[in-house]
């Protein structure tokens, strides 16, 4: 048995075995649809690439490493992932979701789940006594984003988690802004996490792939049943593309975290700047609990500018030249976005404008390149 091990190891050596066939030291890409049976139903713990793959094995383990859980699952996507986790739930059952949540999965909970019968209630999270109020005999889970995406709000994990075992309710948690670097939910009475390693985890904005963790053996029987049958799972390059990025996530979370601290820095001294929202800010509503429930503040920040005029804020975004107009996040390249137009445009304007997007809203996905050029392609971009 391997000795227990730190966290920055573990990117590199948790849940991983040497190769058993030639010794590699990455886990390789097994690029095959199918294995060899020695007789009907008799084989070496494969069968079919829908049902497992040894490369999708390799990630799986090493997910649950880094959560803190018994067990891992990885997806065709982020979208895939709460998708299988939604099936879990029948016509009637009510799940609580946090109202300022990435629109991809609004649109999925609104527009996929609610016609076949599954209440959703979007509620404002950060206030517990709001969150008591929602709670019913048919509630069934409490889906959490903390950090928000877009607006950066922190979300009491542990209130939350107590108050819903009470209430024998799940708990879910989009961990993919802090990644397990920086926040563990799990450790805080989340039962469940989901990851889009799309982000974060992969890390170089080149592959597409979810993840769900956790450690309940009778959740994992239903859910690992639900991603055989449905075959939303990801291919095993994929599955090394993450892991590759994985080895190195704690030191590019490191530098995410540094220089997006100085470009807060800056954006609070900056005339044409509103606002900034951003967890490791101390002017923060959550500024206290983000120091208590995270290790680092990440590489997420949004900002309102103090102009309203779209074609000025259009024109703002078009003047950036290292920090890339895209959607998604989380690479090692610095994303500019304009949430209201992009990423959350599937939310309807006016509940967009009730968890705070608006129009002026522009939000930053910092990389890792030198903070220095990235303040200097700010101040080009806002002035």
């Amino acid at each position: 048995m391997r000795q227990k091990i730190r966290f920055n190891s573990k990117t590199i050596h948790g849940g991983q075995h040497p190769d058993k066939a030639y010794g590699a030291v990455m886990p390789p890409i097994y690029q095959t649809s199918t294995y060899v049976q020695t007789t009907p139903g008799v084989h070496k713990g494969y069968e079919y690439s829908r049902t497992h793959n040894p490369t999708r094995t390799a990630l799986e383990k090493s997910i649950a490493s880094l959560e803190g859980t018994k067990y891992g699952l990885a997806f065709a996507s982020g979208m895939a992932a709460i998708d299988n986790l939604v099936k879990l739930f029948n016509p009637g059952d009510q799940i609580i979701s946090t109202n300022d949540l990435y629109g991809g999965s609004y649109r999925l909970f609104r527009q996929v789940y609610e016609k076949y019968g599954i209440v959703f209630k979007f509620v404002d999270l950060t206030d517990i006594g709001l969150f008591k109020s929602h709670i019913t005999k048919q509630t069934k889970m409490v889906w959490i984003e903390t950090p928000t995406n877009p607006m950066m709000r922190i979300v009491d994990i542990k209130t939350i988690s107590k108050i819903a075992k009470e209430h024998e309710i799940l708990v879910g948690v989009d961990n993919t802004f802090a990644t397990p670097y920086l926040q563990k939910p799990i450790k805080l009475g989340a039962d469940l996490v989901m990851h889009s390693a799309t982000k974060f985890l992969a890390g170089h904005s080149d592959t597409i792939l979810g993840l769900l963790v956790h450690s309940s053996d009778k959740l994992h029987e239903k859910l690992s049943y639900l991603q055989n049958a449905s075959g939303a799972v990801p291919g095993p390059m994929d599955c090394f593309l993450v892991l590759r990025g994985i080895k190195t996530l704690h030191l590019r979370m490191q530098r995410h975290s540094e220089n997006a601290q100085e470009i807060v820095r800056f954006l609070n001294q900056h005339p044409k700047v509103e606002k900034v929202f951003y967890p490791g800010n101390p002017n923060h509503s959550s500024y206290q609990l983000a120091q208590e429930q995270m290790s680092g503040f990440g590489g997420m920040l949004s900002f309102l500018t103090k102009t309203k005029d779209r074609k000025k804020i259009d024109q703002v975004l078009s003047k950036f030249q290292m920090f890339t107009l895209a959607e998604s996040l989380g690479g090692v390249e610095s994303l500019v976005g304009h949430p209201a137009s992009m990423t959350h445009a599937s939310i309807p304007i006016a509940a967009r404008e009730e968890s705070g997007i608006f129009e002026n809203l522009i939000r930053l996905s910092v990389g890792i390149e030198d903070f220095r050029d990235l303040i200097d392609d700010l101040k080009k971009a806002l002035d």
